[in-house]
C-alpha cells in the first residue's frame, strides 16, 4: 500500500504547509469567497492552455496571478460592492474555460482532474511546482508575517503606521493564487477552499495564538488528507471525495461539541 500511496502522502504533506499557511490567513482576512473566485476563475486558464497546446500549469498560474491582481484591485477600492464584482470575475473566468475547451476538437479526459482532483495521480511535475511553492510560502511568511497580520487585523492601524496596505494585501492574494493553482490537480478547483477552509476554522478553536493557529491547520489537513487516503483506499472511493468527507465530518463534530 505505501508503494501505491507514495506520492499521495507527499502530495498531502505539501498541501497541508501551503493550508496552514494560507488557510489561516484566508480565515482571518474572510477572503474564501476571493480564493473561490481565484480558483473557478483559473478554468479560464487551463482552457486556454488546452486549446493553444500551451503547459497547463504555467498558462494556469499565470492565469490565476492575473486574476489575483484585479481582484485586489477591485476589493481593496470597494470592498461594499466587492461581492458581486468577485462573483462576475468567478463566473468570466469558468466561461472563458468552458469556451475554449468547447472550440477544442477531441475529447480531454483530463478535465474531471481539474474540476474534482485526482491526489491519486498527481504528476511529478506538480510535486515539484508544490514544493517550490511551499518554500516560497514559508520565506514570504517568516519576512512579511507581522505586515500580513497588520493587514488582516486592522487596515487604519497598518495604514497609520505607515505600511504599504495595498501592495502587501495584493502580495497576500498572490500567494493564495500559487496555492490554489499547486492544489487544482489533487483536490480539484471546485473542492479546493473546502480543504483551506476546515483546518484553519477547527485550529482556531484550539489555538491560542496566531502561529499555532498555523502549525494545527497543517497538522490537521495532513490527518485529513491521510484518512481521506486511507478510506479511499478500503472502500475504492475517490480519494479528494473521502478526504473533504473526513474533515467536513471533524468540522460538524467541532460545531457541535466545542
Amino acid at each position: 500500500m505505501f508503494e501505491l500511496m507514495h506520492t499521495p502522502i507527499l502530495a498531502s504533506l505539501l498541501l497541508s504547509v501551503a493550508i496552514g499557511i494560507i488557510g489561516s490567513f484566508m480565515l482571518i482576512n474572510r477572503s474564501q469567497f476571493i480564493a473561490a473566485a481565484i480558483a473557478h476563475g483559473s478554468y479560464g486558464g487551463i482552457g486556454i492552455a488546452i486549446y493553444f497546446g500551451f503547459s497547463l500549469l504555467f498558462t494556469t498560474t499565470l492565469f490565476a496571478l492575473f486574476l489575483a491582481l484585479i481582484l485586489a484591485f477591485i476589493t481593496y477600492h470597494d470592498r461594499y460592492r466587492s461581492d458581486t464584482l468577485i462573483g462576475v470575475i468567478w463566473a468570466v473566468g469558468m466561461s472563458i474555460g468552458i469556451i475554449f475547451i468547447d472550440l477544442t476538437p477531441g475529447y480531454h479526459p483530463d478535465m474531471m482532474s481539474f474540476l474534482f482532483g485526482d491526489i491519486l495521480m498527481v504528476p511529478q511535475e506538480d510535486i515539484y511546482f508544490m514544493t517550490g511553492v511551499d518554500l516560497f510560502l514559508i520565506i514570504s511568511v517568516i519576512l512579511f508575517y507581522h505586515r500580513f497580520l497588520a493587514i488582516s487585523y486592522d487596515i487604519n492601524f497598518a495604514l497609520l503606521n505607515g505600511l504599504h496596505v495595498k501592495s502587501i494585501y495584493a502580495f497576500l492574494l498572490l500567494l493564495t493564487a500559487l496555492t490554489i493553482v499547486m492544489s487544482i490537480r489533487s483536490v480539484g478547483l471546485i473542492l479546493v477552499i473546502a480543504l483551506f477552509s476546515i483546518p484553519p476554522f477547527i485550529a482556531e478553536k484550539f489555538s491560542k495564538n496566531f502561529k499555532m493557529m498555523i502549525l494545527l491547520s497543517g497538522i490537521l489537513g495532513f490527518i485529513f488528507a491521510l484518512t481521506g487516503l486511507y478510506i479511499s483506499y478500503q472502500f475504492d472511493i475517490s480519494a479528494t471525495a473521502a478526504i473533504i468527507l473526513t474533515a467536513a465530518a471533524a468540522f460538524f463534530g467541532v460545531i457541535l461539541f466545542k
